[in-house]
């Protein structure tokens, strides 16, 4: 969960809201929201402990069809630009430190139909797609070695949050008057045509992505040790730490910078908010210090997301609702090496596609959809499953999974209202699907009727 959100979502959510105050509770409501989201899946993680995670259980929930879209949903919006977006941060940070080469701004200017402007920040961008070739490469070789890359990132990166948290309260000349307004700001400007409540679902969109990684785990319910109790264990623990984590340094970063410096950061290309914040008291050294923890950071999170999203898509072709190589399994390294190979090419695609928070935006949207129906989806389970042994039941249901459905709802009509060009992006992409199941759908069913034939 932790990776590029916390060092830089700060900015676009000071430009949405203006108040110190309104920001942190942005992050506490998306981090609440989060952890109902996460309990109500923890009920499900621990009925079904299958490789594929949230596929698997939109299969026992709703059958075939959403499950096909949801994944391929994760294939072509959320998975795939979640490994695009948070390795984009990496060579930004890499950007801070090396200056990387651009191009000239004809050539950066470019655009495809107005909306995709594949050559800026060129040399960011290539940066991005080797790194993405470099952690499909690592997790060809294993899921050992993959994951013990991910937990060492994993220390690094908590202990280097943790060290900015006290240098900033020990070091810097800030001051706890920089997080006014607590509510609203009289004196701003909102530009959500819904007023101050637009703005706020605006900045709760950015904290989510920030948050978005939670449900993971559950793509590797068939390599997990004891899934049905450690499972849902990793979910709640995981995501109030990072509640916690994500309010402290958050808090830390406003007690530096005011709310209008952080807006001037957010209108600067290609910078990041933390390094901002560091620069003007720890100086080159502090830019030096973060760029490297925002390295190490991104680097561990792009590597986990891109060890579970391949598994989605492995049980997606063993099902025969993909492309049928992704089924692959490498015969040394047990590893589902096509679907990584598919997976990497795709999402350096997106690379080239649009920006940081085009990319975030346009994933968050598209995942708004299956978070609800996965909240819903333990009221189906209750009724379809209902003789089955449940080593975790979500507290306070039916009002939690219940909260959860309309914050949902709510957020995903107000993201078509805020920003209609990326929710219409992320939506078209899901859309696409369709026509793919039919496709395979028949060619399944086709193989089928053959083999049966044959055994006859």
């Amino acid at each position: 969960m932790v990776g590029s959100g916390v060092f830089k979502k700060i900015a676009p959510m000071s430009a949405e809201l203006g108040s110190g105050g309104l920001i942190l509770l942005a992050w506490f409501v998306a981090g609440l929201i989060t952890l109902f989201a996460a309990a109500t899946n923890a009920e499900v993680a621990g009925l079904i402990a299958e490789p594929g995670g949230q596929y698997v259980y939109f299969k026992k929930m709703y059958g075939n069809a959403f499950a096909f879209l949801y994944g391929w949903a994760c294939f072509s919006v959320i998975q795939s630009a979640s490994i695009a977006s948070i390795t984009y941060v990496f060579s930004e940070s890499v950007n801070s430190v090396i200056t990387l080469p651009r191009l000239s701004p004809e050539l950066e200017n470019f655009s495809i139909f107005g909306i995709f402007y594949p050559l800026q920040s060129f040399g960011v961008k290539v940066l991005t797609i080797l790194t993405i070739i470099f952690l499909t490469t690592v997790n060809y070789f294993g899921v050992i070695f993959g994951g013990s890359v991910s937990n060492i990132f994993t220390v690094l990166k908590l202990a280097g949050i943790f060290l900015i948290i006290i240098l900033i309260f020990a070091l810097s000349n800030g001051s706890i008057n920089n997080v006014e307004p607590i509510l609203e700001n009289k004196d701003f400007h909102y530009e959500s045509p819904l007023g101050v409540i637009g703005a706020f679902y605006a900045a709760m969109l950015a904290a989510f992505w920030a948050y978005d990684g939670w449900n993971n785990i559950g793509y590797l319910g068939g390599e997990v040790k004891n899934p049905k109790r450690n499972i849902p264990i990793a979910l709640y623990s995981g995501v109030i730490i990072v509640i916690i984590i994500y309010l402290l340094i958050n808090f830390a970063f406003l007690y530096v910078m005011p709310v209008n410096d952080m807006i001037n950061v957010y209108n600067q290309r290609d910078t990041i908010a933390a390094i901002e914040v560091l620069r003007p008291f720890l100086h080159y050294g502090g830019v030096i210090f973060i760029s490297i923890l925002i390295m190490v950071s991104t680097f561990a999170t792009t590597n986990g997301t891109v060890l579970a999203s391949s598994r989605l898509y492995f049980a997606m072709a063993r099902d025969k609702l993909f492309f049928e190589s992704a089924g692959n399994c490498h015969k040394k390294f047990q590893t589902p090496h096509t679907s990584l190979i598919i997976q990497g090419f795709w999402a350096s695609l997106l690379v080239l596609s649009g920006s940081f928070d085009q990319l975030t935006d346009m994933l968050m949207f598209a995942s708004f959809i299956f978070y609800g129906m996965g909240a819903f989806g333990v009221f189906v389970l209750r009724k379809k499953m209902k003789d089955t042994n449940r080593p975790y039941r979500v507290f306070g249901y039916p009002y939690i999974p219940a909260l959860a459905i309309l914050f949902f709802i709510s957020i995903f009509i107000i993201t078509i209202i805020q920003n209609p060009r990326d929710s219409g992006i992320g939506l078209t992409l899901i859309l696409i699907g369709i026509p793919f199941y039919l496709i395979w759908k028949i060619r399944g069913e086709k193989k089928n009727i053959v083999q049966h034939t044959d055994k006859r």
